[in-house]
């Protein structure tokens, strides 16, 4: 997030006066080109940024200046709190509660209720409500192996739950969809990979590695879905209703009777689909088009089989 960088950098220079534009890139893991572009928004926000070139030059804030607290208005810092609080739940450690403490710093005393009042306002939790409570440990031990550069081997099950050992060596920690990944360069494939937290088991870090360069993930898959999905007919109870609307946006759906609708759904012929709609059990029901329908009873048919006596 670029304004928590920001304001991490300008504590930085406070804290240690001149520091070189690789140095605060390695800090931040960002290019010295983004290191500059930050130093001059710094500048540009009325901070006094000097650089000395050559042998031992590099950025610092000029001697004796005291930075306002009025520089961030109420909306930034409820909004840095609010990301911070939320992480500072999930991960723990020091980090995160150092980083709160120094932002509250800025607040003045006059402001303090209006920005407590904006940041309780929302409230982000990342843990989850039930399921693999092997993701904080995970999660710490990740973000210990970014921050040493260290090697991971563990245990990956696909979707099949097939399981296979892998080495990795990390690069970034993503938040994606209330689920966690990572990425890393998969030495077994050769190549990078994105790694699910809840596939993963008998996590272990093991010896230092040289960092490797690497692009962002595909996270995006809106043009991708949309391209694929069709739309098929479904009449649901009026009961599942709050579920269905997190796979498509609320609109004026036909009713059928007091209790039912009839919507249309987005729907692409695999695995993963065919289980949402399963999982509705009878309270769904596939109306359109016949193939679907069709395939449905199969699978029905299937499930019920496993019960016979």
């Amino acid at each position: 997030m670029k304004v928590d960088r920001l304001v991490s950098l300008i504590m930085v220079l406070l804290d240690r006066k001149r520091l070189g534009a690789r140095e605060l890139a390695d800090m931040f893991e960002v290019s010295p080109r983004t290191i500059y572009r930050d130093m001059d928004t710094i500048s540009m926000a009325g901070i006094p940024v000097r650089s000395t070139p050559g042998a031992g030059g590099g950025f610092e804030i000029m001697p004796g200046f005291k930075i306002d607290n009025r520089v961030f208005t109420a909306a930034d810092l409820s909004a840095i709190l609010t990301g911070l609080n939320g992480l500072s739940r999930m991960m723990g450690g020091e980090g995160p509660v150092n980083a709160l403490a120094k932002v509250r710093s800025f607040i003045p005393a006059d402001r303090a209720g209006d920005i407590e009042l904006k940041t309780n306002q929302i409230r982000i939790d990342l843990s989850p409500w039930m399921g693999n409570r092997n993701i904080q440990a995970y999660l710490e031990m990740i973000r210990t192996a970014l921050q040493e550069r260290r090697v991971l081997t563990f245990e990956y099950a696909n979707r099949y739950g097939e399981k296979t050992v892998r080495t990795a060596e990390p690069c970034q920690l993503v938040l994606k969809g209330s689920h966690w990944y990572w990425q890393g360069f998969c030495r077994r494939r050769n190549d990078y990979r994105l790694f699910k937290l809840t596939r993963m088991s008998n996590l272990e870090m093991e010896e230092v590695f040289e960092p490797r360069d690497y692009g962002e993930p595909q996270l995006d898959m809106t043009d991708l879905l949309t391209s694929l999905q069709g739309k098929i007919t479904i009449r649901i109870h009026k009961s599942v209703m709050d579920r269905v609307l997190d796979y498509c946006s609320p609109g004026e759906f036909p009713p059928d009777g007091e209790e039912h609708y009839i919507l249309p759904f987005p729907f692409i012929e695999n695995d993963y689909y065919y289980d949402i709609l399963l999982s509705f059990g009878d309270r769904c029901e596939c109306l359109s088009p016949p193939r679907v329908r069709t395939e449905m009873k199969r699978r029905i048919g299937d499930m019920a089989a496993i019960y016979k006596d």
